[in-house]
């Protein structure tokens, strides 16, 4: 359970960092987000989880 905390916290502080440091770049980003379908950002996601999955695999497992 503490593996999970440290883990959210973590997507917090990567998170934070880049709307902090990359402001204009996170606005630019937001709005064609806005634009685009919701299945490709759907399928955006999807392929984030993978590639996460896939990395605490290789990492823990």
């Amino acid at each position: 359970m503490s593996d999970l905390i440290v883990a959210l916290g973590l997507v917090f502080v990567i998170e934070g960092a880049l709307y902090a440091l990359f402001p204009n770049a996170a606005q630019n980003f937001m709005r064609q987000a806005l634009g685009l379908p919701p299945a490709t950002l759907q399928k955006a996601g999807i392929g984030a989880c993978v590639v996460g999955l896939g990395i605490v695999w290789f990492i823990r497992g």
